[in-house]
């Protein structure tokens, strides 16, 4: 007892000791060295198309056997660093940061090509089809876009385009290829396979740029341009490099590399002296919770014995064997202990959070403790999700039931959800965080939405029924491609078959849900249409479905009022405001198509493959009536499945908020 005593005491007093040199040191600013990179060094990077080889960075590697055309690479640190932070009076403190490296490149071809680059990005992806001209910084259709966010100093081996002033240059890059300023360099030939120590310097204001010398001290100054990183990216940002080839190859490598980042935490200019001040209650409280702590864990021991994780762990692997199960503090360590700093989103079903296994980007969604179908949304998401495959569904990794928490594993989508950026109007009671979507991009989300249900209904060996269909469950990734998540409500369908197999139970969003499904309390192939629909008009209409609470008003209802619109022949007035261009006829398609969708009666709405074929151009749209056909029930005789108007107490628990995850 006296042993346990005196342990007890010792940790009381390191947390004491830590917690005071807390209150007495400054936030930790990015300062790291590379003199030369190991193999272990790859722990430390965020790799994509790159490897360390050789004692450098690869960015485009030069792997045997493999093709070295037409690649792209990136390679960050994998610790983000903080540019800047709100300070007083809405006054925006900036750091500044000095990175020297040694860079190499070589031709490998006559003409070489294309070039290397530092960047400062708020997203590590490397984006698709960035090879040639884009240098692995952006792409043909992210380019220009301030959606990029992205920063380049281009070390340019190829006059790629006209506006290039030649082959031989440095250039300043902001969320575009198209430099705001270049500058050809005389007496050193980038591609000659040199070294090239090279030192970028960014005082808060100004970026410059430095070559060295004869005697090989870094004061030649390139260019220096002011710049405020402030306003291009966001606080905590990525910096590292990208790199390119083309038909034409060269090999880019980093050989080593040095970053110091000044400190802007939030007490820089000395220590935070509060912190003294509340260090004697929190040691009080630390006193009664180390004590509760030593009591829980031992009843709390034998109760772990007792969970239920073998039942859980049956019913997942029984269905699928594609998913990884994960160990509890391979996930926390991966989050930061779920630190709210890499929290992504949060929602009904749970918590988002941004996490690093291994090189890769992943996200972690930890279901909430207060969920009341929490292990019931888990296994339904793990067990269906996890046995599907389709590009335009987001990719489960893994997952893990330990010591009560229930985490899914799902691949990073580096642009979070599709209400971000879509969902403007805020008489609605939701804002845009996000620039608005170009129309082309629009289209191609909602195209993306109609082939992953289409795969849902009619391409798994089992029929899926997704039942919660809206802008807050479609991901966007690199490429602002659609992918559909948020399997906690799916259900499967044993018999592929069957078009108008049922589910016992309501579930949903409300403004999404189709009127049946107040009536019956079943999901059908039909409601999961109707999701769809009222899903396109958001995306077209760039606002929300409705106020949850006045379903039947023509100033909260999407559904009445594009109807209304479309019965006064002025339906292109739906169209979002913050579109400058676009098809007229291929948008009166997509909201006659969003229409027919949201049809009243279920018998009327297309299928998905017809959805398929009317967004390809290949069918018209359905024909819609001006006026909004009445509600009937039942539709028709045929639709016998849907007369058991009984619904068991209890079973509208499945309802999830508007509100994005």
């Amino acid at each position: 007892m006296l042993i346990m005593c005196s342990w007890r005491f010792s940790l009381l007093l390191i947390l004491l000791i830590a917690l005071c040199c807390a209150a007495f040191t400054q936030v930790e600013c990015l300062n790291f060295s590379f003199p030369r990179f190991q193999d272990e060094d790859e722990q430390k990077l965020i790799l994509h198309g790159s490897e360390v080889v050789k004692g450098a960075i690869q960015v485009t590697p030069d792997v045997s056997g493999d093709s070295i055309t037409n690649q792209s690479g990136r390679a960050f640190y994998r610790k983000p660093f903080k540019l800047w932070r709100e300070g007083k009076g809405n006054r925006r403190i900036i750091a500044s940061f000095n990175s020297t490296f040694v860079l190499r490149i070589t031709a490998k071809s006559a003409l070489g090509g294309e070039g290397l680059a530092f960047i400062l990005a708020d997203h590590t992806p490397l984006p698709e089809n960035s090879h040639g001209k884009w240098l692995g910084i952006v792409n043909a259709r992210t380019d220009g876009s301030s959606l990029s966010k992205v920063v380049a100093v281009e070390f340019d081996t190829r006059k790629s385009y006209e506006e290039d002033i030649d082959d031989n240059h440095v250039g300043l890059d902001v969320n575009s290829i198209y430099s705001k300023k270049q500058v050809p360099l005389y007496g050193v030939k980038l591609s000659a396979g040199d070294d090239i120590t090279v030192k970028i310097q960014y005082d808060g204001k100004n970026i410059s740029v430095f070559f060295p010398l004869t005697d090989e001290t870094v004061k030649n100054l390139v260019f220096s341009m002011p710049l405020d990183l402030s306003d291009l990216l966001l606080q905590n940002t990525f910096v590292g490099f990208s790199a390119s080839t083309g038909n034409d190859t060269q090999l880019n490598c980093i050989r080593s590399w040095e970053f110091n980042g000044s400190d802007i935490g939030e007490y820089p200019n000395g220590p935070n002296l509060l912190w003294v001040w509340i260090t004697v209650p929190v040691v009080v409280i630390l006193l009664g919770g180390v004590s509760f702590y030593f009591y829980w864990t031992r009843k709390d021991g034998k109760e772990n014995l007792e969970d239920a994780y073998p039942e859980i762990e049956e019913q997942i692997q029984g269905h699928s064997m594609g998913p990884k199960k994960f160990r509890l503090k391979e996930l926390r360590r991966a989050t930061g202990k779920f630190d709210s700093k890499n929290r992504l989103g949060t929602g009904g079903f749970g918590t988002v959070y941004k996490g690093f296994l291994g090189n890769k980007e992943v996200a972690v969604k930890r279901v909430s403790k207060n969920s009341s179908q929490g292990k019931q949304e888990f296994i339904a998401e793990v067990t269906t999700i996890g046995s599907l495959r389709h590009k335009n569904l987001v990719k489960l990794i893994g997952w893990c039931y330990e010591s009560h928490e229930l985490l899914i594993v799902y691949e990073y989508m580096p642009n979070g959800s599709l209400d971000k950026f879509i969902i403007g109007d805020d008489n609605f009671g939701m804002k845009i965080t996000e620039p608005a979507l170009i129309w082309e991009i629009r289209h191609n989300i909602i195209y993306g939405v109609a082939q992953a249900l289409d795969y849902l209904h009619n391409g798994c060996e089992k029929r899926v029924l997704h039942r919660d269909i809206k802008a807050s469950n479609i991901m966007l990734d690199s490429e602002f491609n659609a992918r559909v998540g948020d399997f906690g409500l799916a259900r499967i369908i044993q018999q592929s078959e069957k078009s108008h197999h049922t589910t016992k139970e309501i579930a949903g969003t409300l403004g999404y849900m189709a009127p049946e499904s107040f009536l019956i309390g079943r999901a059908t192939v039909e409601t999961d249409v109707y999701a769809f629909g009222v899903l396109v008009l958001v995306v077209v209409c760039g606002r929300s479905p409705g106020n949850q609470n006045k379903q039947n008003n023509y100033c909260n209802s999407i559904v009445l009022w594009v109807w209304d619109l479309h019965n006064k022949d002025k339906i292109l007035d739906a169209a979002d405001s913050r579109l400058k261009e676009f098809d007229e006829e291929e948008m009166v398609h997509v909201l006659t198509l969003g229409l027919a969708c949201c049809h009243p009666n279920p018998q009327e709405r297309p299928s998905m493959r017809t959805v398929l074929k009317v967004l390809t151009g290949e069918a018209d749209p359905p024909m819609v009536s001006t006026e909004i056909p009445a509600f009937m029930w039942p539709p028709m005789a045929s639709f016998s499945d849907y007369t058991e108007i009984g619904l068991p107490e209890g079973q509208l628990t499945p309802f999830t908020e508007l509100t994005g995850r």
